[in-house]
């Protein structure tokens, strides 16, 4: 199968993975940064945080999102050293965060032994202008490697900005979730057949784009009816990426 999809605790599940066995680590792990007060991080859910107070979502909500800057920095660069090991040399790691927690995801990936590279940008040409300010229309993927790239190994030319909006209506599918045109982007810094890693799965979209793109997938989600959609939006990818060579006829 190109695809394998766990449901539990990431950290638990990435215990058990053998090392090297992963090509790139994409993933967009909680930001825990909504709230202004401790009482707002506290007792606000992460549905609360994220959406809009007249909005008509039914999503399920999800955990995680309630830890201080610096508990945010120390999960993450746990899991983050989980997730090196598990990286083959050259491989890279992508994560996705927001203006107010990019410093503590930069110091957790090198903390973790990672090497960073850089920053890229997710444009959202629908965010909310704000009156008297600037408009926060823009997300971001912090991007490393784990020691040195061999650029022979995938002679790609990736751009530094990335422009589309969150799904909407039927299509979305999770609070948070990124869009699958911008995935399939960020999944070419994986080579061609590689395996992408993603340990905090959502409804699976980054597993989606890897699969349209011809790469395998390893996804962990912990919250139990994501991973169900996650699950179902992956089987669907694989029928529509199948081809006739894939099918074998029996007698």
């Amino acid at each position: 199968m190109p695809f394998s999809l766990h449901q539990g605790d990431a950290l638990s599940v990435l215990s058990k993975f053998p090392d090297n066995s992963v090509d790139s680590v994409i993933t967009d792990p909680p930001y825990n940064s909504g709230g202004r007060t401790a009482k707002e991080r506290t007792t606000r859910s992460a549905k609360q945080k994220y959406t809009s107070a007249d909005a008509q979502h039914t999503l399920p909500d999800f955990t995680g999102e309630n830890m201080d800057q610096r508990s945010y920095g120390f999960w993450l660069t746990q899991i983050m050293t989980e997730a090196h090991r598990l990286t083959k040399t050259g491989g890279t790691a992508l994560l996705f965060t927001d203006w107010r927690q990019l410093p503590v995801t930069t110091d957790a990936i090198q903390a973790a032994g990672w090497l960073w590279r850089g920053v890229l940008a997710w444009h959202k040409p629908q965010a909310r202008p704000q009156k008297g300010r600037f408009t926060q229309n823009c997300e971001f993927i912090v991007w490393a490697s784990k020691g040195a790239i061999d650029g022979s190994r995938n002679p790609v030319y990736l751009p530094g900005i990335y422009s589309a909006s969150q799904p909407s209506g039927s299509a979305r599918r999770h609070i948070t979730q990124k869009p699958v045109e911008v995935m399939r982007e960020l999944v070419k810094i994986c080579p061609d057949g590689g395996t992408v890693l993603d340990f905090c799965a959502g409804s699976g979209s980054t597993g989606v784009a890897a699969l349209l793109e011809g790469r395998d997938f390893i996804g962990v989600e912990k919250t139990e009816q994501y991973a169900a959609v996650a699950n179902e939006r992956l089987t669907q990818s694989l029928r529509e990426t199948l081809t006739q060579e894939d099918l074998v006829l029996t007698p």
